[in-house]
């Protein structure tokens, strides 16, 4: 876009020279007299710019480069898994937010806040039962759909260039949606949630060298105790969310740019 003055046009004597209607006539008298402070019809230029160049999707699918209309139906269930595990996560999600309204982690001296805040919600909360229910299940569901999405994209070959970048992509997106998983099955701070947490420490102790550093900073020490039911919903509800859901962004952006990478 050009910093030096525009040429001066007869706007008034081009729209008599058309047969406008009073509608098109006031909205392009709007128009000229913003484009003449704020300069908008550069900006819509660039924009349209920009729109043209990011649906230039190339390479192109498989199916549009040989023309082979819908001969491959059969596999597109396959690829329905990336939108089927973002509809799970957006579900989890809210469900979580709402179930975030009745949730309290650990207070000071009273560990059994988590577990007593989970126990009223599944028994006395409204609709409780069924809130938690679905918070629970889409999260599984998300996990089984990023998985089988993966194992798609490996046995189409999807992953090669010059896909290589979103399969990287994709590979940390599913570690993050274990980690998503581990640590929202802490949170209710029960018996399960003790011995899994009890995993985790031994697993970071296990680490060469950093193995201790590790465990301090995830759970708080060698032990669990409240440190640790801090961490997890810290991270669980206060960064995960923030960083998987941007990463999901840029990775449908990018499949957007590339196409689909139909069967060979």
């Amino acid at each position: 876009m050009s910093l030096k003055e525009k040429d001066d046009m007869d706007h008034e004597g081009w729209m008599k020279r058309k047969d406008l209607t009073p509608v098109e006539s006031t909205f392009l008298v709007a128009l000229i007299w913003m484009d003449k402070r704020l300069r908008i019809v550069d900006y819509l230029e660039l924009l349209e710019n920009l729109y043209y160049k990011v649906n230039l999707q190339m390479p192109k699918s498989h199916t549009e480069q040989y023309d082979l209309d819908n001969k491959f139906w059969y596999w597109y269930p396959l690829y329905a898994l990336g939108s089927f595990s973002t509809l799970a996560y957006v579900v989890a999600a809210v469900s979580g937010a709402l179930l975030g309204f009745y949730y309290a982690p650990a207070q000071t001296g009273d560990p059994s806040t988590a577990y007593n805040s989970i126990t009223f919600i599944m028994t006395d909360l409204q609709f409780g039962f069924m809130l938690r229910s679905i918070h629970r299940w889409s999260a599984q569901v998300m996990v089984a759909a990023v998985f089988l999405h993966m194992l798609r994209v490996y046995f189409t070959g999807a992953y090669k260039e010059p896909r290589e970048l979103n399969w990287l992509l994709g590979i940390v997106l599913i570690s993050l949606t274990m980690v998503f998983g581990y640590t929202g099955y802490l949170l209710p701070w029960d018996q399960l949630a003790f011995w899994a947490g009890q995993i985790g420490v031994e697993m970071s102790l296990s680490i060469p060298l950093a193995g201790e550093w590790v465990a301090q900073l995830l759970f708080g020490g060698f032990t669990l105790n409240q440190a640790t039911l801090q961490r997890m919903y810290i991270i669980h509800v206060f960064l995960l969310p923030f960083v998987v859901t941007a990463l999901i962004a840029i990775h449908i952006g990018i499949v957007w740019v590339q196409g689909i990478a139909e069967p060979h």
